[in-house]
């Protein structure tokens, strides 16, 4: 993620003025990495959210675990990041989320890593096909469907990602909107919405409950909410309290609501 400055230098010559531009490129990098450890498991009276990196989060409701699209290792890209924990030291996990199948949300080297602990998986219909076939404990679901993680509450929240229709020769077969999904979680003590990628649906605007943190793969891309649509989800409520804004390549944000 590039973010560009223009300083402009005025000059007077012959009474004519002489405008110099320059223009300098910056490269947006995260904050240094906070590791954790096996203590964010455990037991809380609370909920608590923790950046993995890239798509992905850590969800601890009151003792009850989460990830949702966790790439902690094997991804084909140079990322800019440490990650805050290796899939060896991950104790247990009541349920993994995955929005979608790129490479960057459903990592086939960290979830083969985590299956041991991992008490189910869930995502589409499509990419549960594909978690099958790796023997993940993993289910299904259509768009509007809610499943528990007791005492988590979850809703698949419908999606725009279906680029690959866009790009003649990226996939073998034709994508459909259903095939990507956002999570908007509900726990004791607040909602959570994890929107993986999409473009901003109007019907996001209108999302019920209101979420309490909205969590982005923040892209300017069009597949993506793009600055624009970050600033307009500041239309769901004064009350939203935060949202991560995250980048590919591990660059991150904050971008309040």
């Amino acid at each position: 993620m590039i973010f560009s400055f223009t300083n402009s230098v005025n000059a007077q010559h012959d009474n004519d003025t002489i405008k110099a531009t320059t223009e300098k490129k910056y490269q947006a990098k995260a904050p240094p990495t906070q590791p954790f450890g096996q203590e964010a498991f455990g037991k809380s009276n609370e909920t608590t959210i923790r950046w993995l990196g890239m798509g992905g989060f850590l969800i601890n409701s009151r003792g009850t675990t989460l990830m949702v699209d966790p790439l902690l290792k094997g991804f084909d890209m140079p990322v800019m990041i440490d990650f805050p924990i290796k899939t060896e030291d991950v104790p247990k996990l009541d349920a993994i989320l995955i929005t979608h199948s790129d490479n960057d949300h459903y990592s086939i080297p960290t979830n083969r890593d985590l299956k041991a602990v991992t008490k189910s998986y869930h995502s589409t219909i499509y990419v549960d096909s594909l978690m099958k076939a790796e023997g993940f404990p993993s289910f299904g679901h259509n768009p509007g469907d809610k499943f528990n993680v007791d005492p988590v509450s979850v809703e698949m929240v419908a999606v725009d990602h279906a680029w690959q229709n866009a790009y003649p020769g990226t996939a073998t077969r034709i994508f459909k909107d259903e095939d990507s999904t956002g999570f908007l979680i509900e726990t004791p003590d607040g909602t959570i919405w994890a929107q993986g990628d999409s473009r901003l649906m109007p019907e996001h605007l209108t999302i019920s409950p209101v979420p309490d943190a909205i969590l982005f793969d923040f892209s300017d891309s069009e597949w993506h909410f793009t600055f624009e649509g970050c600033e307009n989800c500041k239309r769901l409520s004064q009350y939203t309290t935060f949202a991560l804004s995250l980048g590919i390549g591990g660059c991150t944000g904050l971008c309040p609501v």
